[in-house]
């Protein structure tokens, strides 16, 4: 690494910095700027994404407060449009797709937070092995169709950006204290005050629990302990007095220690007991740490232009200690859990003689940093007005390997160490990323009914991946790989009347290959929306059918996901592909008399995906996408009554899914290749204690059903099972 974590601060105040968004701010939302600048959105409220030229969705912070989720795959069960592959149950390191873009760790979505990059290292290792803490965001936003070609590099299916709790306009602050069974406990606290040319916040997120799954022959726990905190500074000018100017510093930390494990159970196991763990898993564990610093400035020169620049800084370390699944004993190549392996796995038999287990420092340095800016313009230009942003993104990344293994065997059911066994090539190595990016960007208003969208993406990156001996002072092997990319987006919306509106769009997606992909082109698309919105009184609904055309689609190789052959590093084309479906959302709120509310809410997605011609890859042509539902959908119903007290029911429910590509093939045996369908119903209820404190009370999980959702990359794994919280949140 180019500098260590107790350096990121005084690194990154050295920079100056952007946000890649709109910024040219209608007239009342200039009032304000002043407080709300450092929240860097995407798309704003929800009758902005109800407007949007594509299909777009907000999780805002009245969402978040009914059920207190910390877990991003439970706030982003109702999004139309986005699968999630669930794997531990608390949502540490998730797997997040949008429109069936591939990609394991969410590394085929855009992610950010407050409108900058948040994967580790984007370019050169785009798998989110760092997720943002959930529970400490105050928006979520989710972006799919023409306008994601803003927010690259990864345009093929969409982006996701989470809000930070903004500065607030005067001196406020809440806290939130949560107990729950397995000995989980959250405490969420943050104070902020605003002044005319200042503003300030103070915020800390901490969470851990013992987790719901216990270890043969461990006294070990299986959960985690996570901290975040978080610090803004904000400076600005006075309001009216010449050029504004504001300028923003955000600083967050964050650790987390959890008892995770890749292993999963036999078929048999999980039927007697879905939450055991193997002891040959006792020592696994992930431990990282996280650092990131923003520095922007927003300079408003009009009403109708403004530029602002944002430098950032993100560092993150992990060693995530873990039966190998790469090169040892236990792997995705040879593990038959249902099998042979049995007796092995449950500790019914010792090692025998030069047959070990092989337990891997899976450990990692990444390192990311930038400078992104945007030029906001309005105009009117021949008689029809344009909102026009150009923007420019220089970044560069880096992950850097180190990962010996530690052999033990297994004598009367306990862990025994053996030795270490240094790491090779493949272990020990370098990766980086030098990306250029430009976009345009024009919102025409032709007519009162009509408006067009209309953008260009330019992508320039150059990636490299070195290869040493043990020392380093050898270079064994390197690979470099360079790419240019244009691409093209085009929208419509047509408001028919008062009621209903036309959309339509259509924009090229793309997604780099691995930094030691030579022969692996990028992944490419073109992906098409229509649809419909309809919006009167409390109703609001949307159907849309999307389709996209992969010409090259791409596999990321990882641990947790291998490709053909066992590969677990750089990517793999698996051919041509075609995807399309139906996403469906109506909304509507009831208010039947003046003591109280029924807000209801129903989400649908139907997916179908097919390789229309297999590539290098294990796929052949009319194999389906891996983890990929072909139905899903969300329901939720809440009573809120008039004094305050509420109550709120969320179900969700997702198809079975395939683990490879394989698993419609004629003939081939489903048994170990498939999920099982998940219905899920949480329930929660909260009371107002006063003008400023609640109480709550929320039950996931109600009816404690368990099933297969993950059988990657060793045995099959269990959701949490039904969990009761109590908690209490005061606001002063």
């Amino acid at each position: 690494m180019k500098s260590s974590i107790s350096t990121v601060c005084a690194t990154a105040v050295l920079g100056v910095a952007a946000g890649q968004v709109p910024f040219v701010l209608a007239e009342s939302d200039r009032k304000a700027a002043n407080t709300s600048m450092e929240q860097v959105v995407i798309i704003g409220s929800k009758q902005d994404a109800d407007s949007m030229a594509g299909s777009a969705y907000v999780v805002d912070a009245a969402e978040l407060s009914k059920f207190e989720y910390t877990d991003i795959n439970r706030i982003l069960s109702q999004v139309p449009g986005v699968y999630i592959q669930e794997e531990e149950g608390y949502g540490l390191r998730p797997n997040i797709r949008i429109r069936s873009a591939q990609g394991e760790r969410s590394s085929k979505v855009n992610l950010m937070e407050d409108g900058v990059l948040i994967a580790p290292a984007p370019y050169s290792g785009p798998e989110a092995y760092y997720f943002p803490t959930a529970g400490r965001m105050s928006t979520v936003e989710v972006l799919k169709g023409p306008e994601t070609i803003k927010y690259g590099p990864q345009t093929v299916g969409g982006a996701v950006n989470l809000i930070s709790t903004p500065i607030p306009e005067s001196a406020a602050g809440a806290i939130n204290i949560e107990a729950a069974e397995d000995g989980e406990s959250r405490i969420h606290a943050w104070y902020g005050d605003s002044q005319q040319n200042y503003g300030w916040l103070l915020e800390t997120h901490q969470h851990n629990g013992d987790g719901f799954k216990s270890i043969d022959r461990s006294s070990r726990d299986t959960g985690f302990n996570k901290e975040d905190y978080l610090a803004k500074l904000r400076v600005n000018s006075t309001a009216g007095e010449g050029y504004y100017n504001q300028v923003d510093l955000k600083l967050q930390y964050s650790t987390e220690i959890s008892n995770q494990s890749y292993l999963g159970l036999t078929d048999s196991d999980f039927d007697r007991d879905p939450n055991r763990r193997y002891g040959i898993s006792d020592r696994d564990q992930m431990d990282n740490e996280h650092a990131a610093v923003t520095v922007s400035h927003l300079i408003e020169f009009s009403d109708s232009l403004s530029l602002k620049t944002t430098a950032y800084y993100n560092e993150f370390e992990r060693n995530w200690y873990k039966l190998d699944n790469g090169g040892g004993y236990i792997n995705a190549a040879n593990l038959d859990p249902n099998g042979a392996d049995a007796a092995l796995l449950s500790g019914a038999r010792d090692s025998f003689t030069g047959e070990y287990l092989n337990i891997k420092n899976n450990a990692r340095e990444y390192e990311s940093y930038g400078v992104q800016t945007v030029l906001g313009w309005s105009a009117t230009l021949a008689g029809i007005s344009h909102d026009f942003e150009l923007g420019a993104r220089w970044h560069e990344d880096e992950v850097d390997r180190f990962q010996p293994v530690d052999r033990f065997a297994q004598v009367n059911g306990s862990l025994v160490y053996v030795d270490t066994v240094d790491p090779s090539a493949s272990n020990n190595r370098i990766e980086t990323a030098d990306a250029l990016s430009l976009y345009l960007f024009d919102n025409i208003a032709l007519s009162e009914r009509l408006n067009l969208v209309a953008g260009l993406r330019y992508e320039e990156m150059d990636t490299d991946q070195t290869r040493y001996n043990l020392d380093r002072s050898v270079a064994t092997r390197t690979a470099e790989n360079s790419t240019e990319v244009s691409l093209l987006s085009l929208g419509a919306t047509y408001q028919l009347n008062d009621a209903w509106q036309l959309l339509a769009g259509v924009h090229e997606g793309f997604a780099p290959a691995g930094a030691d992909a030579t022969a692996t082109d990028p992944e490419e698309s073109l992906n098409y929306e229509m649809g419909t919105r309809f919006t009167k009184g409390g109703l609001a609904a949307e159907l849309i059918y999307f389709f996209s055309a992969f010409d090259n689609s791409v596999t990321y190789c990882s641990v947790a996901n291998p490709c053909a052959g066992g590969v677990t590093a750089g990517s793999i084309s698996q051919g041509k592909a075609e995807i399309d479906g139906l996403e469906f959302l109506i909304r509507y709120d009831f208010a039947a008399n003046a003591s109280y509310q029924i807000p209801v809410s129903f989400s649908y997605t139907y997916t179908d995906t097919e390789y229309t011609e297999g590539g290098i890859g294990d796929a052949q042509k009319g194999d389906i996408y891996a983890y990929v539902p072909e139905s899903q959908w969300a329901a939720a119903i809440g009573f809120v009554a008039t004094n305050g007290w509420d109550i709120y029911l969320n179900a969700s429910f997702t198809d079975e899914m395939c683990l490879d590509t394989s698993c419609e093939r004629s003939g081939t045996d489903t048994r170990f290749l498939q999920t099982d369908d998940l219905l899920i119903f949480d329930l929660s209820a909260s009371y107002p204690m006063s003008e400023t404190s609640r109480v709550y009370v929320k039950v996931d999980n109600l009816l404690d059903d368990q099933e297969i959702i993950s059988r990657s990359p060793a045995g099959a794994r269990a959701n949490k099972p039904r969990t009761a919280y109590l908690g209490l949140e005061v606001n002063f």
